[in-house]
C-alpha cells in the first residue's frame, strides 16, 4: 500500500530522503537505496505501508532479546526492503525485494494489534529492516502502546535523529546489529558506514529505550582478536559493563557462500575474551545447545534464567533480584 512518507524534502527539483543516514536525493520515479521508497509526481512515497511478508507469534529470545520479558510471545510482524545491502544477509529474499516482487498481505495497524493481543505480549517489527517501514511501525506501535502491548524493533540501527526520536517515544526495546567497529567493513560489507549505527545506539537507549546488542561473528572479517577486543571496549565506554550482548555464528548465506561457518572454538574464544574485557551478560548464538545460553548473576555467579534453543525458564530471581546473592539483576519482566 503507497502512502506519503515522512521525512523529506524538496531540493534542485528532486526530493531528498531524511530518513536514514544515506540521504537518497531521488529524480522523479526513482526509488532510494531501500527499494521502497519513491520520488512520485514530487513527493516521497513509503511503497509498503500496511504492507506485511510475514506475521507471527515469535519467542521475544528470538529476536534475541534475553533480559527483556523472557519467556513470553511477541507478534513479529516483516515487510521487504532494507537500507543495507548486506552481502551475507540471511533474509536476503525480503530484503533486497522490491514491491513487485513478493506477495504481500496487507494488515492495518489496528489488525496487527488485535491479532498481537490474542495472544502475545507485544508486538515487534523484524525480519528485515523496520527503519524502513517507519510509517507503518510508527502508527502500530502507537496503537500498541494504547492497549498495552510491549513494542520492539530489531535493526541495524542506521536512523537518522529525527525519525529515531519520534519513534522512540513508542518503542520499549530494541536488538541492535552491530557488525563491526571497522567502517570499512560497513562501506564493503554492508554498502553505509559505521558512526551513525554506533550513535544510534547510544542515542536509543539515552531516549529510554531497552536494548541489546548482536555481533555477527564473520570468519576473516570480523573476527580478530583486536576487532573483538575493540568493539567490547566500545560496549564498556558507552553503554556500559551490564549491556547484554550476544555473539551470534554466522552461516553461509547470499553472496557470502566463500566463507565457512563460524566455529564453536571461535565463538567460545570471542565469549571469554569478553568476559575477561568486563562485560557480564554475554550470549552465544546460532550454536547447540550450552551454559553460554542462560543468564548468571554478574555478582556471584548463580544461575538466573535457563534457557534452551527460544525457551526460557527463570530459576534464580525474585523480582529483579538474584535470589542467591540479592544483586540487581538489569532485566524487564
Amino acid at each position: 500500500m503507497e502512502k506519503e512518507a515522512k521525512f523529506w524534502k524538496k531540493e534542485d527539483g528532486k526530493v531528498r530522503c531524511l530518513l536514514c543516514p544515506h540521504q537518497c536525493l531521488l529524480k522523479e520515479g526513482q526509488y532510494g537505496i531501500c527499494g521502497v521508497r519513491k520520488n512520485k509526481d514530487g513527493k516521497l512515497y513509503t511503497l509498503i505501508y500496511s504492507s506485511c511478508s510475514s506475521a507471527y507469534p515469535d519467542p521475544i529470545e528470538k529476536k534475541p532479546l534475553f533480559h527483556f520479558y523472557p519467556r513470553s510471545l511477541v507478534f513479529s510482524l516483516g515487510t521487504i526492503g532494507c537500507n543495507f545491502k548486506c552481502l551475507h544477509c540471511q533474509n536476503y529474499t525480503i530484503s533486497q525485494a522490491k514491491p513487485n516482487e513478493y506477495l504481500l498481505d496487507d494488515i492495518s495497524p489496528q489488525e496487527a494489534v488485535e491479532r498481537a493481543m490474542k495472544c502475545c505480549k507485544g508486538i515487534a517489527f523484524t525480519y528485515n529492516e523496520p527503519t524502513i517501514w517507519w510509517e507503518y511501525a510508527y502508527d502500530t506501535a502507537k496503537i500498541a502502546k494504547e492497549k498495552g502491548l510491549y513494542t520492539v524493533f530489531v535493526t541495524n540501527g542506521y536512523i537518522n535523529e529525527e525519525p529515531l526520536n519520534e519513534i522512540a517515544r513508542y518503542l520499549d526495546a530494541a536488538n541492535i546489529d552491530v557488525k563491526s567497529l571497522n567502517d570499512g567493513f560497513y562501506r564493503k560489507i554492508c554498502k553505509a558506514t559505521l558512526e551513525p549505527v554506533l550513535e544510534a545506539c547510544k542515542e536509543y537507549k539515552n531516549k529510554g529505550v531497552y536494548i541489546e546488542i548482536t555481533y555477527l561473528v564473520i570468519p576473516t572479517k570480523n573476527d580478530g582478536i583486536e576487532d573483538v577486543k575493540k568493539f567490547c571496549r566500545w560496549v564498556l565506554e558507552e553503554l556500559g559493563e551490564m549491556q547484554p550482548v550476544h555473539f551470534t555464528a554466522f552461516y553461509p548465506h547470499y553472496k557470502m557462500l566463500d566463507l565457512p561457518p563460524t566455529s564453536l572454538k571461535k565463538l567460545m574464544e570471542i565469549y571469554n575474551i569478553a568476559k575477561r574485557e568486563g562485560l557480564h551478560y554475554v550470549y552465544l548464538g546460532n550454536v547447540p545447545h550450552g551454559a553460554y545460553e542462560n543468564t548468571y548473576c554478574h555478582n556471584c555467579g548463580n544461575l538466573l534464567i535457563e534457557r534452551y534453543g527460544f525457551s526460557a525458564k527463570i530459576v534464580g530471581l525474585v523480582g529483579k533480584k538474584c535470589n542467591k546473592c540479592h544483586a540487581d539483576i538489569p532485566v524487564i519482566l
